[in-house]
């Protein structure tokens, strides 16, 4: 999995042999320094530019470009090389942009030679700088890592080598201009990608993190991919054309930005990109550009809205670390300078001690508007592409009070993906993005029938609750029946004391079950007995490479076993079944959906432990129970609601049994 990483924090780096990946809204000048163990360049002959692109292990752009790829060999590094800094700096060419605040902000990444990413950072907050450092790879106790720098300078390429402890680095500056300069009449296309895949690419800019400046932000965690949320945004990569994206931004105006897509060699999107940021009247500042649903890469719509989508959860993710991080910075700097003024006694009363206190809460108070201006900025953004993309959503990904399922018709083939709730974050509960798993499931899913650390749950009836899990199983169940084609999906219940009859009845009465749900203690050996015979069958077939000998009246199709009210009803034979369908069925399409109260199955200690630990937790009621390690934001999930009187959850079983009797005809 990629770390995405923010302005301070540091990641392993698995290989020796790598590249760096730049991509910026506008031509920027790459190079890199080498430093010692103190840190120290010692000379020009340590830093690599466009007028001198090669060093030992190290390889730089000779030419300012909106796309760059540094090869790195840490291996070859001179042997008194620690450290590995990326430079980044504005041309200055005539025209061009005079500072990183009017571009799109740069993003940098470090991947393995297959193309494959391993951490990656969008340098957010810069402002008047025109040159900053973006990453710095170091060596430390022989292990080699990765670190977001994002320090800007206002006094361009110049002042920046000069902090690097460079002798004569305005001569040094001016020598990289110069070169470049030379350089400008030639275009330069970015290598091809490497792999299918390819590699992140941002087209555009990332929103404006925050109102502190670039050279004083702090740390903070990095924004990546929820866990436990499948698979992350799908790998893209740059255009060929190392020119600003689409969309871009307006010199000086609101920054635009587009979501990353699918771009190894794909097709051209239908829509052509965001258009242009309007000017507006008479030379206006310019205004962001109106949203577009499917503007991201990909090879098909669903592909591009997919995409689009987990780009507007990045940026969520993104911007919302970024004020916290904003506001914590503010905290923290108010109470140092409190501390400085205030440590002397005859300071710490009267007029003077009063005064002292004002002047860093208005400080704090200004910084901390300056990022809630920056961030309702960003929200306000996000919201209008929300509202123009959920309407445009095919039926996997869109909600059950979305239109679109009232034209619904059985598919003739599966989606890349489906919708299994919402997610939002306390700073704005009203922005929810569809939270959109891959298909085929890699992992089960729970629906966490108890009350455990959720404050919806702790004050519901114990029924109600219960009752709402097993509505909330079969909403997704009935999803993933109606976005696959006919015969290609079969569903099984087991509902050990027929408890739940209520909530299976629109299962049931459709016909859409293999069979009806299995009570008591045969029902339930006998469903796990069929399963797991199924899954040893296909995985030895698979295994020998001798699928044509699988019986006839095998049923070929994905498996989906609903088990309602775990563990009562099952013996330890049963349960050890199970444990072994939720970890060997996804490989051979059987999937476990569980809907249980952890604590019921406390008897068993903590043999079942893997087993929890193995299935995606969701909720029947809204609960911040999904955990971000990146960003570390506890994302708030909101499970799938049919609309109140709503009908189309019957309409769409009865197509889905319609098209299923006439595939078998």
């Amino acid at each position: 999995m990629t770390a995405e990483l923010v302005r301070g924090q540091n990641h392993p780096l698995p290989h020796t042999r790598l590249e760096i990946r730049v991509s910026a809204g506008a031509p920027v000048i790459a190079g890199a320094t080498l430093a010692d163990d103190s840190g120290r360049v010692t000379g020009p002959e340590w830093v690599a530019h466009p007028g001198s692109p090669a060093l030992p292990g190290l390889e730089v752009s000779r030419q300012a470009a909106a796309d760059h790829r540094l090869a790195v060999d840490l291996g070859a590094l001179p042997e008194a090389a620690h450290r590995v800094t990326l430079l980044l700096a504005l041309p200055g060419t005539p025209g061009g942009p005079a500072r990183f605040g009017a571009v799109a902000a740069p993003f940098a990444a470090v991947t393995a030679l297959d193309g494959t990413e391993v951490a990656s950072y969008t340098i957010t907050g810069l402002d008047t700088e025109s040159a900053v450092v973006a990453l710095e790879l170091y060596r430390r106790q022989g292990a080699w890592k990765v670190r977001a720098v994002g320090q800007g300078y206002a006094g361009g390429l110049a002042a920046m080598l000069a902090d690097q402890g460079l002798d004569r680095a305005a001569e040094l500056a001016a020598a990289v201009h110069e070169a470049v300069a030379h350089g400008m009449d030639r275009s330069v296309a970015a290598p091809p990608p490497r792999t299918a895949e390819g590699d992140r690419a941002r087209h555009g800019a990332a929103l404006s993190a925050s109102g502190v400046p670039a050279d004083t932000a702090p740390a903070g965690p990095a924004a990546g991919p929820l866990a436990g949320a499948a698979a992350g945004p799908a790998e893209t990569s740059p255009g060929a054309a190392a020119v600003p994206p689409p969309g871009g931004p307006v010199a000086g105006g609101p920054i635009s930005y587009a979501h990353p897509g699918r771009a190894a060699a794909a097709p051209p999107p239908a829509a052509a990109g965001r258009p242009q940021a309007d000017p507006g009247p008479q030379g206006e500042p310019g205004r962001p550009a109106t949203p577009v649903a499917g503007d991201a890469s990909g090879w098909s719509m669903d592909e591009r809205l997919y995409n689009q989508v987990w780009g507007m959860f990045e940026d969520l993710a993104r911007t919302t670390a970024a004020y916290r991080s904003a506001v914590d910075f503010a905290e923290s700097r108010m109470d140092q300078e409190l501390d400085r003024v205030l440590s002397d006694p005859r300071s710490r009363i009267g007029s003077a001690g009063d005064a002292a206190r004002a002047e860093a809460r208005a400080k704090c108070d200004e910084l901390t508007a300056r990022a809630r201006e920056a961030l309702d900025r960003d929200l306000a953004q996000l919201t209008a592409e929300s509202e123009v993309v959920e309407p445009a959503l095919p039926v996997a990904y869109a909600g059950w009070d979305n239109p679109v399922w009232h034209g619904y018709r059985v598919p003739r083939e599966a989606p890349m993906a489906l919708r299994l709730g919402d997610l939002h974050l306390p700073e704005s509960p009203e922005l929810r993005i569809p939270m959109l798993m891959r298909l085929p499931l890699e992992r089960g899913l729970w629906i966490d029938s108890g009350r455990a650390g959720s404050e919806a749950a702790i004050v519901m009836d114990d029924a109600e609750l219960r009752r709402l899990a097993v509505d909330t199983a079969v909403l997704h169940a009935a999803r993933l029946l109606a976005v696959h084609p006919a015969g290609q999906y079969t569903v099984h219940v087991i509902d050990p004391a027929g408890a739940a009859a209520a909530s299976f009845a629109p299962l049931t009465a459709s016909g859409v079950l293999a069979a009806p749900p299995a009570a008591g203690a045969h029902g339930v050996a006998s469903v796990l007995t069929h399963l797991t015979q199924r899954v040893e069958l296909v995985r030895m077939a698979v295994g020998g490479g001798a699928t044509d000998a699988l019986p006839p009246d095998l049923d070929t199709a994905d498996q989906l076993l609903i088990v309602n009210d775990f563990p009562h009803g099952f013996d330890d034979r049963a349960v050890t079944q199970l444990r072994y369908l939720a970890d060997e069925g996804p490989a051979v399409g059987v999937h476990l959906l569980l809907v249980a109260d952890r604590e019921d199955a406390a008897a068993y200690g903590p043999v079942l432990d893997p087993l929890w630990r193995s299935l995606l937790r969701l909720t029947p009621v809204p609960d911040d129970h999904l955990a971000d390690p990146w960003v570390g934001h506890a994302w708030t999930y909101v499970p799938p609601q049919l609309p109140a009187g709503s009908g189309v959850l019957g309409q769409v079983l009865s197509q889905v049994v319609e098209a299923r009797t006439n595939w078998r005809r």
